[in-house]
């Protein structure tokens, strides 16, 4: 489930106010890597009728026209004239001929087919499981560069109020050297913090320009366009990391269903190999016209065309393909114990992100507390110090090492709950759950 505080801003009539999930559902929609992985899905419906085609009838029309300038001559016995030792030249065939007709075949057993069939739809579920993979790995990374920004905001305004804090002390500071009441060197101190602080403004200004255009591309949002985020938080319910079993959990992770599609297409790959063995069967038909003559006159109406019909059977049997199929029956397997090594393989590395993220999670859930400790501690000290500063009893570099603690707390703060939010990411990675980002 996903919590979303809006961030009071200044409303701006070009630019677009962001939550998480329209950030992501804008991604699932715009980015470059989606449409492609859209446009594949498609594709492979289309490769499940293209494999189902070569099985419906296949009809064909066909037309031949031949002009022999020199009719061919043949040396046949003068059976003719009653002397069969005497050899004489003759020609057969006309000058013109031209024939025309259609021919139809209808496939009627073919092992290969059938296993085709199956590994068109498995390839159809490949490309519906890439999709899905491509959308996990989107929401992954705006999120992620949502986060990021989210956090650089955050330190612009620890630095901002830090500034704001300088300023002050910076005003008085002046005032009370005007008056000989304060050492020059104080006067330069605090503007030596301030110069730091205001090139670490800068420095985050264009950090946050570059993360923008970052989370941008990854929407596929144009980098022109004007946006403004909202505050977002992750909440998993709660004791999913402490009491399931990381194997179980990586289970249902589409990484691992991709590769069991494409095991199984390989091992469709090998059934249809191994179907090669068997023989084909087809039935042909062919119905043509042909017209012989001695004169270009074939649209002469009074001249004969002659019609042929032909029906039967074509029986292919396989003997000896030198080996080439066994060839390639001992490749494919080998190809499945790669696929297999790959499987146990990727199940590992996903029950080691798995943990790695809940250790985290743990770890950044216990940084977290003590961290808020910490600044409420370093508020403290900053506050007293600065009730001490101005009764004269602190000397100023008191002051300014209790600021600098207040912003070195407040920092570690923002990056703990950083870490936090980007450990839930990795939680919800890893368990196939990045979905519910956007229910």
């Amino acid at each position: 489930m996903l919590f979303v505080k809006p961030v009071v801003a200044q409303e701006k009539p070009d630019v677009r106010t962001l939550s998480l999930q329209e950030a992501i559902t804008y991604a699932l929609e715009h980015n470059e890597d989606m449409q492609k992985a859209s446009y594949d899905q498609l594709s492979a419906k289309y490769m499940v009728k293209e494999a189902k085609s070569s099985g419906l009838p296949q009809i064909n029309a066909f037309g031949n026209f031949n002009m022999y300038p020199a009719i061919p001559v043949q040396v046949i016995p003068n059976v003719f004239e009653g002397k069969p030792d005497e050899m004489i030249p003759v020609q057969f065939g006309t000058k013109y001929n031209a024939s025309g007709g259609i021919q139809l075949s209808q496939l009627l057993f073919n092992q290969s087919y059938f296993v085709g069939l199956k590994a068109a739809k498995s390839s159809e579920d490949l490309y519906r499981l890439r999709k899905t993979m491509t959308e996990e790995e989107v929401m992954y990374n705006v999120s992620s560069s949502y986060f990021q920004i989210l956090q650089t905001k955050e330190q612009f305004e620890i630095i901002n109020a830090n500034l704001a804090r300088l300023d002050q002390l910076n005003k008085i500071l002046q005032l009370q050297y005007e008056n000989d009441l304060a050492r020059k060197v104080d006067v330069n101190r605090i503007k030596v913090n301030k110069t730091n602080l205001e090139t670490q403004l800068q420095t985050l200004t264009s950090a946050l320009d570059q993360q923008m255009n970052v989370l941008k591309f990854f929407m596929g949002m144009p980098l022109e366009e004007g946006i403004a985020l909202t505050d977002a938080a992750i909440t998993l319910d709660t004791g999913v990391a402490a009491f399931n079993s990381s194997k179980d959990l990586v289970q249902g992770q589409t990484q691992l269903e991709l590769l069991s599609k494409q095991t199984e297409l390989t091992d469709l790959q090998l059934q249809n190999i191994k179907s090669g063995y068997y023989p084909t069967l087809s039935a042909t038909g062919t119905f043509q016209y042909n017209a012989m003559r001695k004169e270009f006159n074939f649209f002469d109406s009074s001249q004969p065309w002659f019609s042929t019909g032909i029906v039967g059977l074509q029986l292919n049997i396989p003997i000896f393909d030198g080996m080439r199929k066994h060839a390639q029956v001992k490749q494919t397997e080998y190809t499945l114990k790669s696929l297999e090594a790959d499987r146990q393989k990727l199940t590992k590395n996903l029950e080691v992100e798995l943990e790695n993220s809940i250790s985290q999670l743990k770890n950044s859930s216990s940084s977290i507390a003590a961290q808020e400790q910490n600044v409420a501690l370093a508020q403290e000290v900053y506050d007293t110090t600065n009730e001490l500063y101005k009764e004269g009893i602190s000397p100023l570099t008191d002051l300014l090492e209790a600021e600098v603690s207040l912003r070195e707390a407040k920092t570690n703060l923002n990056n703990e709950m950083l870490k936090y939010q980007l450990a839930q990411l990795g939680y919800l990675k890893a368990t196939g759950d990045l979905n519910t980002l956007i229910k």
